[in-house]
């Protein structure tokens, strides 16, 4: 199963690609691979894809000491301060910093682990509610500004997700607006060029507005059984 959808997942980030004079090497596919056990990555492994997300800090954890050969570990769930130190060990990337405090606390921490963390800035372009993010371009300026002055962080752009909705027009605003805020952090003398954008269902829109990191978990794995937790599997 996992080989088959594989298979259609690239076949259509390259039409997507070609539709809109992207590169498909200018994609980067994450697993998202909360809930799966360690086989379901290996065999995902198998297939070329190295790069994996989690969305909680101590299942992150578990998995990075169970497999961190050959693969990549990306953190893209909220990020709570006590938390930080497990997602510092184990990712590359931390999709989800919002707040000083994350922040600080995450340039702590990488300084302990004697290593440089990349991170990207998470916001709410949805402005629900319910979602975790910056909600204002100025708030983000702040926040980009004091990541520059830490000496064990390094920002490569900015993460967010559209809400769930069959409305594409409502999708698209969400990335063209993240988009946007990257080009105006840009003209202020930033280099980011990073923006993770993009899941199983609105993946397509993602990359036809700038995305160059698609975070996907259904279309890769399946329907996901939390009947069972991911080591009990």
């Amino acid at each position: 199963m996992i080989r088959e959808n594989l298979n259609r997942l690239r076949q259509k980030v390259d039409e997507i690609c070609k539709n809109c004079n992207r590169k498909s090497d200018e994609i980067t596919i994450v697993a998202v691979s909360k809930n799966n056990p360690i086989s379901a990555i290996e065999e995902v492994l198998k297939f070329g894809i190295i790069n994996f997300g989690e969305n909680k800090a101590q299942e992150l954890r578990d998995k990075f000491e169970a497999k961190s050969e050959g693969l990549i570990w990306h953190f893209i769930g909220h990020l709570q301060t006590n938390k930080v130190k497990y997602a510092v060990k184990a990712a590359e990337l931390i999709h989800s910093v919002d707040s000083q405090k994350v922040l600080d606390e995450i340039n702590k921490r990488a300084a302990s682990e004697n290593k440089i963390q990349k991170i990207l800035f998470e916001v709410n372009t949805s402005d629900e509610s319910n979602k975790y993010g910056l909600k204002s371009f100025d708030e983000l300026k702040l926040l980009a500004f004091a990541a520059e002055e830490l000496p064990n962080v390094k920002a490569l752009g900015l993460m967010t997700m559209a809400p769930y909705t069959d409305d594409k027009k409502i999708i698209r605003e969400c990335f063209i607006q993240l988009r946007r805020w990257k080009d105006d952090l840009n003209s202020s003398g930033f280099q980011y060029s990073e923006l993770s954008m993009g899941m199983t269902n609105d993946f397509d829109i993602a990359i036809e507005e700038g995305s160059t990191i698609i975070r996907i978990g259904t279309a890769i794995f399946g329907e996901r059984d939390y009947s069972q937790k991911w080591n009990e599997q």
